[in-house]
């Protein structure tokens, strides 16, 4: 991205921020994604939380989402409660979600004191709160917040991350590996596709918590590990591109592929002082 468009994107932000901190309802507008990290590239969007502690009516979500817009959805709710729009000025895309002040604290609790795991990214949150950058902030809220969470990565959270992830890789009744193998003798594409997809999520979840690092999200884990000299298995480059390759093929090379990518995660876990065999 060139500093003109990486400008014109702050900008941007800083605008739809200021909209919203006029709202009563509001108590902290920060930025999230590619754009807090300096990571944005010129399909990066720009990534709002809107942390509020009362409802903001959707007639007046719309005429913010809607202003200046060339086109605007309101009241998304397919993930997190949303407004998304694209800016009739620079085209660029606005991804704005809301939050309730009580929620976000209950989910770094949840992680951070109560060390409890998700089967797939369990630490996203608190990394998006950690890596966040706040635009509106009057009372030092999101500020506490922040600090709040900038703690040392728990070692309860850690292992329970590894213990709530590895046994449905490969080793139970129900897991991907076993789910894959019956998906290939049905030759079912969908299904292999989605269980490939879940053991990954599961995959880099237990390498992240190995590493000790909050999950960063679905886009570049490997690139991420690499680069901040994150312990990862040998050979895991090889053994993740073997595994989505196979995925097309359908057949019994997706079972082998899986089975390589988890024995050699299982090596790594040996060598932080874990018995794969008794996790979980």
């Amino acid at each position: 991205m060139t500093d003109r468009s990486r400008k014109s994107d702050l900008s941007l932000a800083n605008d739809v921020a200021g909209r919203y901190g006029k709202l009563s309802q509001v108590e902290a507008v920060a930025l999230g994604g590619s754009q807090a990290l300096g990571a944005a590239d010129l399909c990066s969007d720009i990534d709002l939380y809107v942390y509020v502690r009362g409802e903001i009516p959707l007639g007046v979500r719309a005429d913010i989402a809607t202003a200046g817009a060339e086109y605007a959805e309101v009241d998304n709710r397919f993930w997190e409660p949303g407004d998304e729009w694209i800016d009739a000025e620079t085209g660029i895309h606005v991804d704005v979600m809301f939050r309730t002040v009580e929620w976000i604290e209950e989910q770094l609790d949840r992680v951070l004191r109560r060390h409890e795991a998700s089967v797939g990214y369990s630490t996203c949150l608190w990394h998006n709160v950690l890596t966040s950058q706040a635009l509106y902030d009057p009372n030092g809220w999101f500020q506490t917040l922040q600090q709040a969470a900038n703690q040392t990565y728990p070692e309860g959270l850690r292992r329970a991350i590894i213990a709530k992830n590895h046994p449905i890789l490969g080793r139970n009744v129900s897991s991907y590996v076993a789910q894959l193998e019956r998906a290939v003798a049905r030759r079912d594409l969908v299904s292999i596709n989605h269980r490939a997809a879940a053991l990954l999520a599961s995959y880099f979840d237990i390498l992240f918590a190995v590493n000790r690092m909050p999950h960063p999200g679905e886009k570049r884990l490997i690139e991420i590990l690499l680069s901040q000299g994150a312990k990862v298995p040998t050979g895991m480059c090889e053994q993740v591109s073997a595994l989505t390759r196979n995925v097309a093929r359908g057949d019994q090379a997706i079972v082998e592929s899986a089975e390589a990518l988890i024995e050699g995660l299982d090596d790594l876990l040996r060598g932080e002082g874990f018995d794969p065999a008794q996790i979980g």
